[in-house]
């Protein structure tokens, strides 16, 4: 079986979905990998270094017509899309929730897709799999260096001969993997950092890193499926906003990274919260998308400062910006998928495997996701073989 690398073409994408060090363990189960020519230089990886590895370099079209497999990062544009031929599998974060349309089209052409961002991360053997927990993590890392040089006064204590410069008061909101590497790297830096989250027992894990836990007076349990907090209620959500606005109007730096998949970022800090803030202030919104983000005054890749002297900083694509650090995470993560999912050299799904039943998407010419049916409007699929294996 061929794998191929694709070259991402997403704009401001500048990580590959697989390095020359994972290529040996692709290699000794038996498949052979296809790389298009350019696909490393984003992450400052030459076309060499995976020839070293024993990759072969193929163009565009060649990486297309040889391929059984497409390893990417981002989903395929419409045009990459309608290359796919009927059995060819690709593999990536191909976000099937927010664009449910592309999953259609792949199925119309009858193309295998398996998307990372549907794994089920409760799995304790998925975490290896887990690119969305691996990206999140240099993310969280980013957003504060970020926010540190974008801030301008000092994040330590620091004493010197001149005078003493008080440390930055940092706030995270959402304990997640990007809130906790968020944390510890804020913590590092020498600030003074306090954390929210609605699951109270992310409390512990934002305390083991030197953080303050805020508890608001007005606390909700709002623990969800998988991992993720659900959304409020209108009231709850009003409620907790109110009394976290307070505690917002006294930090220097808030970073927020509260995601829900497939739907809108909540809103976490207003319009009023902001201007309640004092000028030089700085606010990175991790959740900045074209859905939105957990600010309200965010503009999704761009950075502005408010008539108050607020910096709000809103990156999509934190990891694209650690490319090198973000892509060699990636490629452990796609690799480990792609390998449980191969058995004598070939694709071979097991519908019984939990994490294949979650991420293949669409296969033998249906979109076989539920979730993913429901965002389309689609009918329930027909059951899934308790037993047995397919062949791509």
């Amino acid at each position: 079986m061929k794998v191929g690398v694709a070259r991402e073409t997403a704009p401001g994408e500048r990580r590959v979905a697989l390095v020359p060090e994972t290529i040996a363990k692709l290699k000794s189960a038996g498949l052979e990998v296809l790389v298009e020519a350019g696909a490393g230089s984003g992450s400052a990886i030459p076309d060499g270094a995976y020839s070293d590895a024993g990759a072969s370099i193929v163009s565009s079209d060649d990486l297309y017509a040889q391929s059984d497999v497409i390893l990417r990062v981002q989903k395929p544009s419409a045009a990459e899309a309608a290359r796919m031929r009927s059995g060819q599998a690709v593999v990536g974060l191909l976000q099937p929730l927010i664009d449910p349309r592309l999953a259609a089209s792949l199925a119309e052409r009858g193309a295998v897709a398996v998307s990372l961002d549907m794994l089920p991360r409760t799995l304790s053997r998925a975490q290896t799999m887990d690119a969305l927990s691996s990206q999140a993590n240099v993310g969280g890392y980013k957003a504060v260096l970020m926010a540190a040089n974008a801030y301008g006064r000092y994040f330590p204590l620091l004493t010197t001969a001149a005078g003493t410069a008080k440390p930055a008061n940092i706030l995270i909101l959402g304990i997640g993997v990007a809130g906790l590497q968020a944390i510890g790297t804020a913590r590092r830096l020498g600030a003074v950092v306090k954390a929210y989250d609605v699951r109270p027992e992310t409390r512990e894990q934002a305390e083991s890193l030197g953080a303050q836990f805020v508890q608001l007076k007005t606390a909700i349990d709002a623990t969800g499926a998988g991992g993720y907090a659900r959304q409020l209620t209108p009231e709850e959500q009003a409620a907790q906003q109110a009394e976290l606005n307070g505690v917002i109007a006294t930090m220097d730096v808030i970073i927020t990274t509260a995601q829900v998949p497939g739907r809108k970022p909540p809103v976490l800090v207003t319009a009023q919260a902001v201007r309640s803030m004092k000028s030089g202030s700085v606010i990175v919104d991790m959740a900045a998308s074209a859905l939105g983000g957990n600010v309200e005054l965010s503009k999704a890749d761009e950075t502005i400062t408010t008539e108050n002297g607020v910096t709000i900083i809103a990156p999509e694509n934190l990891p694209a910006t650690m490319p090198a650090g973000s892509s060699q995470f990636y490629s452990r993560n796609i690799s480990t998928l792609l390998l449980g999912m191969v058995k004598d050299g070939a694709l071979n799904l097991d519908w019984t495997d939990e994490v294949t039943a979650a991420t293949v998407i669409t296969h033998d010419g249906q979109v076989r996701s539920e979730p993913v049916r429901k965002a389309l409007g689609l009918e329930p699929a027909a059951a899934t073989p308790t037993t047995g294996e397919t062949k791509t």
